[in-house]
């Protein structure tokens, strides 16, 4: 056992902390300027981790978990025991970080802007639960084992009605999607939908279904129009976060670009939002579901959309490129097929603060320079943070 003080929090949540000898402590779940007791574990020469057994002087930003299950073990949300107006300070300081050690950006504190504040309950559309015994359950913290639960604090109503209620019977586990501003829901089942009785207005889906390449789809009404979405396309988990951040990737992109590429487009959400008359905008995604989906969603707009992996697209000229990739973010090769299509601005969307800096910094050898970073607080009561970032060469 050792005391130790939190000095910062770093990308994944935990706080940084350093012993007499200045190894580097990565604790869960303490507060920067917090003094706790902690036993180290997986410990390295110059690195370990803390496990908090008692928090000795507690920082004013701690709180009860407004959420019952967290005294269980549920680990679906890491920071409920932070007030929420100070997660949102430490998701920002997380990205600052981020670019000012994994990105060399040396001014990244001027160029971060404050997180979008969004409502922090009752707003994710898109749930995965594990399933015992047709009740639900999320996964207990650092586990694999199941806490039963019958509620989210923030999984929309019409998600939380379904973990309360709904028996899932013969279902080991199950994908539950919803349309906040049109009602529509959706359950993916794992493996088959034999036995399961859910609500009339529930469309249901198999595993076994998806793999004999039937599907199934709902729609979500964000930043003003209605999109079609299918079981295995991807769309932001709240309708007011794609709002947010479809209006920023707007505001990024000049009046003056006539030719823009959109990487990654999912069911079209950017491109659709930038779509206009006199502008060549072209879509961009490898999975089938979601360019059938771009495709019906941009039929009326001046859009291109291409499948494509983006790993082995063929660049082509553009006054603009717009990415929004997974977790793992860019990497070389995709910021190498950006640099080719000679744009000027890239404007970046990640949902991982780290693979953000990474990617800065390759971009930085093709000539890029950040120019803004803006945090989008979709995901309260945990460590993750959405951020738009806008790059200028």
């Amino acid at each position: 056992m050792t005391e130790l003080v939190a000095e910062k929090v770093v990308a994944g949540g935990e706080a940084l902390a350093r012993d007499a000898d200045g190894r580097v402590i990565l604790i869960e779940g303490a507060i920067p300027g917090e003094r706790v007791r902690v036993e180290l574990h997986n410990v390295k020469r110059t690195f370990a981790r803390g496990r908090i057994l008692e928090v000795l002087e507690p920082s004013p930003d701690r709180v009860a978990p407004p959420c019952p299950h967290v005294s269980a073990g549920c680990g679906g949300c890491d920071w409920q025991h932070i007030a929420a107006d100070a997660q949102r300070s430490l998701r920002r300081d997380i990205v600052v970080d981020a670019l000012t050690r994994l990105g060399k950006v040396e001014d990244a504190a001027s160029l971060v802007t404050a997180a979008v504040a969004l409502p922090d309950e009752d707003f994710r559309t898109s749930v995965r639960v594990l399933m015992v015994k047709g009740r639900p359950a999320f996964r207990r913290a650092y586990s694999h084992d199941p806490v039963l639960v019958d509620s989210c604090l923030v999984a929309h109503p019409l998600i939380e009605s379904l973990i309360a209620d709904a028996k899932f019977d013969a279902v080991k586990e199950a994908e539950i999607r919803c349309g906040a501003r049109t009602g529509e829901r959706l359950v993916i089942a794992f493996p088959t939908t034999r036995y399961l009785e859910l609500p009339d207005d529930v469309v249901t889906i198999g595993a076994d279904d998806l793999e004999a390449g039937r599907t199934a789809m709902f729609a979500e009404q964000a930043a003003g129009r209605r999109w079609r979405i299918s079981a295995t396309s991807f769309f932001q988990t709240r309708a007011d976060g794609a709002d947010a951040l479809a209006r920023l990737v707007a505001e990024a992109v000049p009046d003056t670009a006539e030719t823009i590429v959109d990487l990654y487009c999912g069911v079209g959400l950017f491109a659709g939002t930038i779509a206009r008359p006199g502008r060549t905008v072209i879509a961009v995604e490898g999975n089938p579901a979601a360019v059938r989906d771009a495709k019906h969603n941009l039929a009326a707009d001046n859009v291109k959309v291409e499948r494509a992996d983006i790993g082995r697209w063929d660049p082509v000229p553009a006054d603009v490129v717009i990415a929004d990739p997974s977790r793992a973010g860019l990497g070389a090769d995709v910021i190498g097929h950006v640099a080719d299509t000679d744009a000027s601005r890239v404007v970046l969307v990640a949902c991982d603060a780290a693979a953000l800096a990474r990617d800065v910094q390759l971009l930085a050898g093709q000539g890029f320079g950040l120019t803004s970073a803006t945090p989008v607080d979709l995901f309260p009561h945990t460590s993750h943070v959405e951020i738009v970032a806008v790059l200028d060469r």
